[in-house]
């Protein structure tokens, strides 16, 4: 990773944010469809295998540096199990116990867990203006959810998001190629679950239909590999607060889908839940008065150095 100070940080692309949680929302619906015909720990283990071939592949062609040292292997591996072992797991899992919109809700609460810890860890303190808008975004969230009630698969989607956010907080300690990191993290990671899948499932027992093959497609190689390298490289340049801000919109995408593809239905907390999001989205993206004056300052006062540069920039 580049190393950075907070003044170098810059606002997340919004392009970028918008087309990763567009397809993290529709990865929702479509690992709902896939579950038909896929056990839950073996689509998961899949999904980051092949995630990872592609990207290791990218990486052979392009001639990316390969990591060095044991300490970089150590955080690639801890990151896979983290945020591919664990995370995919819970997510998959959650999606048996909960509709397609509540399970990307309960997913993605990272903007709030992400807080204490960006500023515990990298001294990224928040503005009460951030403050007020992601409360008034996860008060969404919860509406949106509230109609599914607290059980299995609502504790399930809340420890990926967890898991989500270590991952998130880790990679930022990675100092290697961020191709190569994204690509073996989802190698391991997606070993791992096999591994669990085995001992937990048993041998494979999937229904290689047309169906399941576009939906593991699609899940693996667009909303995983293409996906999280762009997430990470945003997660590498700018703010947590504010790249991890962006991730409110994952459930209105998925939710949305459902909605339009699956057929689910929306109760008035559930339309009310999204507007709330859509509005903490619009304080969240547009940069304050004193962001305009200075990039850096998004949603932060009085920012400090978060990671001391080493050697000259790239």
């Amino acid at each position: 990773m580049t190393s950075r100070v907070a003044a170098e940080l810059r606002q997340p692309k919004p392009l970028r944010m918008l087309w990763i949680t567009f397809a993290w929302g529709s990865c929702f619906l479509a690992i709902q469809i896939g579950l038909n015909d896929a056990p839950v720990l073996w689509f998961a283990a899949l999904r980051g295998l092949i995630a990872g071939g592609a990207l290791v592949a990218v990486a052979g062609v392009r001639r990316a540096p390969m990591p060095r040292g044991r300490r970089t292997w150590v955080l690639i591996s801890v990151l896979g199990v983290v945020n591919v072992s664990v995370a995919f797991a819970a997510m998959f899992g959650g999606l048996v116990g909960l509709s397609t919109g509540a399970a990307s809700v309960l997913a993605n609460a990272q903007p709030l867990l992400i807080l204490l810890p960006a500023w515990w860890i990298y001294k990224e303190r928040v503005s009460r203006r951030t403050l007020v808008a992601m409360g008034v975004g996860f008060a969404g969230l919860l509406a949106v959810a509230a109609p599914s009630g607290v059980g299995t698969g609502a504790w399930l989607s809340l420890t990926a998001a967890v898991a989500i956010t270590a991952g998130t907080l880790i990679s930022r300690q990675v100092t290697a190629d961020v191709l190569q990191v994204i690509a073996w993290h989802f190698v391991v990671g997606g070993a791992v679950l096999a591994v669990a899948a085995w001992l937990v499932e048993g041998p494979p027992a999937i229904n290689w239909s047309a169906r399941f093959i576009s939906v593991l497609l699609y899940v693996s190689l667009v909303g995983t590999a293409a996906a999280f390298l762009g997430w990470f490289t945003e997660v590498r340049n700018c703010r947590l607060d504010a790249v991890t801000a962006w991730t409110f919109l994952v459930p209105v995408f998925g939710i949305l889908l459902s909605v339009l593809i699956l057929g689910e239905r929306q109760t008035f907390w559930g339309i009310g839940g999204m507007v709330l999001v859509v509005i903490s989205m619009m304080f969240l993206v547009r940069p304050s008065g004193k962001a305009r004056s200075s990039p850096a300052a998004v949603g932060v006062e009085n920012a400090v150095p978060t990671i001391r540069r080493r050697g000259p920039s790239r």
